[in-house]
């Protein structure tokens, strides 16, 4: 029989550990705390245990449970409230109270609940991994696909009739070369262990988030991923709430990775009580979340991100659009140095072990936008909140996460000290997928949507230039068409790029709403260039009261028809200029 051997915090050693294997699931003594097996040295094994382990002794008996860490995918998931290895919390709030009890197994769906199954295979029918053999109403707008699991095919031999279901009823029997295979209304998969698909595709359509500044300026595809950096106050969590809300995804995975337990619980209690601005419905209809506060025992946040990654890679699979939100990934990385220093492992840059970043390579090498085994389409999208010591982004998690996303969205201190959020700092920030995406942009936007985009940033990149000018001489020693480009971009960062969350106009905005005010914004500019090229003075070129109109359009304009006026107003101000100057 498995015994402890020693102890150190959540990394234990168990003697007598004959028939193991790596990655096994196992339940540590007395109290039968869940743990998974990371080493194995002859007959010594060690466990990383995903619970508090005081009080345990030497000595307690370790039993193998003979399966790999596994979550549980079926009807139930949307809605649903986890910890980090899928056990939901109101079911472990009900068995130990407020304070999470040890060795509390649940199971990670609603056990008890009927749901109205249609099937739409028959007996007879050959199936293979992958494929739909019937249909759940799981919400009001979204249908949950029941799937062959990927590793089992053959022939239907016996199917259920068109009825109510619990998880667990077995629904249909298929005979396979392996003997016959019971298919019940859920499937288990290994956490670790990436969904198979038929191929994957390039990532051509972009993920609409209504966030000028991603949208516009660094757009993110389906299927991509995304690093959100930035110190304490900056706006992570924010950001992602924005971008959970408003993105054009099927389904939002929310994981609350080592965050501070007052940040999860406003996530705990705004999201429930948000809804969907697509359909009017409540947003936890179409969401999962994880929380795992930085008080939990350090392993479970390794387990939430990969408990996080299957969950959408299972609603991928039945052709739905998926956004992971992971905040935050630094508070893993964390974790991953405190049980390397636990296992004495040769530390490197900064203690954190020297497989930090193939683990961020993994986490993220399995987004992607692919065609599933039976056939649809699908996409997980991750954007991963990065939280640097000090704002410092050229610390180890920060430069190991940039090596695998595509978009990186830096957050800028002085710019959320100023009030300007979203704070991703428009210089500093890129996105990879802008070339990708120029073509979607252009045919079903509009035709200029790229022209005006590399227009405008061609001239914040010249502002930044100037106003390092302006720190030592001022801004009135600048001629009047430098002072023009001064002034253009301070439009475009106020009216286009400064976005309020709590705004019930502006939290969101179009695709056609952004390419309008950017044009009305940039023409405004080229027009001006004119004038001033003729020496008449800027403040006469762009008065005060079309400087505050252009400054203002983001929030006063309801109704695409209404930059029509704007035009017009513009058009009118530059004839009476000629008017004048002529």
């Amino acid at each position: 029989m498995m015994q402890i051997r020693e102890i150190n915090g959540p990394v234990v050693k168990v003697k007598n550990a004959k028939g193991v294997f790596m990655n096994e699931m196992v339940r540590v003594g007395n109290f039968k705390l869940t743990g998974e097996i990371i080493g194995i040295d002859g007959d010594i094994a060690t466990v990383q245990v995903y619970e508090e382990t005081s009080m345990l002794k030497p000595g307690e008996p370790v039993e193998g449970t003979g399966k790999m860490l596994s979550v549980a995918l079926g009807p139930g998931l949307l809605g649903s409230i986890y910890d980090g290895i899928q056990r939901p919390l109101n079911e472990l709030i009900k068995k130990s109270g407020s304070f999470i009890g040890r060795g509390i197994d649940s199971f990670g769906l609603d056990e008890s609940k009927l749901w109205e199954v249609s099937f739409i295979k028959k007996i007879g029918d050959i199936v293979s991994g992958g494929e739909i053999i019937a249909e759940v109403q799981e919400t009001e707008y979204l249908k949950h696909k029941i799937m062959i699991p990927p590793n089992i095919n053959g022939k239907i031999i016996e199917l259920k009739e068109n009825g109510s279901y619990r998880v667990t009823d077995t629904l249909a029997k298929i005979e396979t070369n392996n003997g016959i295979k019971e298919i019940k209304l859920y499937q288990e998969w290994p956490v670790k262990i990436p969904r198979p698909v038929k191929k994957r595709l390039e990532p051509k359509i972009p993920l609409i988030t209504g966030q000028r500044v991603i949208d516009l300026f660094f757009p993110i595809s389906k299927g991509g991923t995304a690093a959100i950096p930035g110190g304490f106050g900056t706006g992570k969590t924010i950001t992602q709430h924005q971008l959970a809300k408003w993105a054009d995804a099927d389904i939002i995975v929310y994981i609350g990775c080592g965050e501070r337990g007052n940040e999860m619980t406003e996530v705990l209690e705004e999201f429930p009580n948000l809804k969907d601005p697509r359909t009017g419905a409540p947003l936890m209809d179409r969401t999962v979340l994880i929380a795992n506060t930085s008080n939990m025992p350090v392993s479970a946040r390794e387990a939430s991100i990969y408990t996080g990654i299957t969950i959408a890679e299972y609603f991928r699979d039945m052709g739905y659009n998926v956004a992971i939100m992971a905040d935050s990934t630094s508070r893993w990385a964390e974790a991953l140095r405190e049980l390397s220093g636990r296992l004495e492992e040769m530390p490197a840059e900064e203690g954190y072990p020297s497989y930090l970043a193939s683990r961020i390579g993994q986490f993220y090498e399995r987004a992607g936008i692919s065609e599933n085994l039976n056939g649809t389409k699908g996409s997980v999208t991750i954007i991963g909140a990065v939280s640097p010591p000090g704002g410092d982004f050229s610390e180890p998690v920060t430069q190991n996460t940039k090596r695998f996303v595509k978009c990186f969205w830096g957050l800028d201190k002085n710019l959320a000290y100023s009030r300007h959020y979203p704070s991703i700092n428009w210089l500093t920030s890129y996105s990879e997928y802008s070339e990708d995406l120029k073509e979607w942009f252009s045919n079903n936007v509009e035709e200029k949507w790229n022209y005006y985009r590399d227009e405008a940033m061609k001239l914040l990149t010249e502002d930044d230039r100037l106003q390092q000018i302006i720190k030592i001489v001022g801004e009135d020693v600048l001629p009047d068409n430098q002072k023009l480009v001064v002034l253009i971009a301070k439009i475009i960062k106020v009216g286009v790029l400064q976005q309020s969350a709590f705004s019930n106009v502006d939290s969101f905005c179009s695709l056609e709403k952004q390419y309008n005010l950017i044009k009305v914004i940039m023409d405004t500019y080229n027009k001006a260039k004119i004038y001033i090229d003729k020496n008449i003075a800027i403040s006469r070129v762009l008065p005060s009261e079309i400087v505050s109109k252009l400054l203002t359009m983001k929030e006063e304009i309801k109704n695409i028809d209404e930059f029509k006026e704007i035009e017009n107003m513009m058009n009118e101000h530059f004839k009476k200029l000629d008017t004048i100057y002529n």
